[in-house]
């Protein structure tokens, strides 16, 4: 056979895309991060109709393109939550006001291989809005955070994704130093709130493209 690895994911994708849609999720899978940039443009947002959008922390989003993109169109409201010129109360205000846009992008920490999302947040603007709020809800998720079920999910969140997130953030943690959880009461923590999400309500809210890359943490 030739390209096992790539037959390998495209199955792996293709079954998981079944699990989601029978979980109410509309699910598109992309080979590559610019794919899944021009299937949000060229296909998911046109059909939405939206007039304003805002995000929650991603770095699959980021790393798509799609943030710089949308972060530059003039015909819709913006509301940019990466905006590090704003102050403290700025920010949590604007994050409020993120959860009654019409689309709300992010990632995930993980994803079970039975279609269900687990993440773990500091704030809790990113879960809020996958669960409630927002009119419609898109995830970037690389084949990278797939798991085989939820204790695999939490495990490689807590002893992976966090950690590595921390020191990407350069948050004063133990584990941004030692690279395992602490269960640490540091002020700087960001593991606070914990969600899983096993089905779309309603039907089709939340979007998923899942992207044949590793992509974010």
């Amino acid at each position: 056979m030739k390209n096992p690895i790539d037959t390998y994911w495209k199955l792996k994708l293709e079954s998981l895309k079944d699990n989601l849609e029978n979980n109410n999720f509309e699910v598109f899978i992309a080979d590559t991060a610019e794919s899944a940039r021009q299937i949000a443009l060229d296909k998911i947002i046109p059909d939405l109709n939206i007039k304003s959008v805002s995000w929650g922390g991603s770095m699959s989003f980021i790393g798509s393109g799609l943030f710089h993109e949308l972060n530059n169109r003039k015909d819709l409201e913006i509301l940019n939550t990466f905006d590090k010129t704003l102050s403290m109360e700025e920010m949590l205000e604007l994050r409020r006001k993120s959860l009654l846009v019409d689309l709300f992008v992010t990632g995930t920490n993980a994803i079970t291989e039975a279609g269900h999302l687990v993440n773990l947040d500091m704030i809790g603007n990113r879960v809020a809005a996958i669960m409630w709020g927002p009119k419609n809800v898109l995830l970037i998720v690389g084949r990278n955070k797939i798991c085989g079920d939820l204790e695999d999910a939490m495990f490689r969140i807590k002893n992976y994704a966090a950690p590595v997130n921390t020191m990407n953030l350069d948050k004063k943690t133990p584990c941004s130093k030692t690279g395992v959880c602490h269960d640490c009461s540091s002020p700087d923590r960001i593991c606070n709130y914990w969600t899983i999400t096993e089905k779309s309500f309603i039907k089709g809210r939340i979007k998923i493209i899942l992207v044949n890359q590793d992509l974010g943490f």
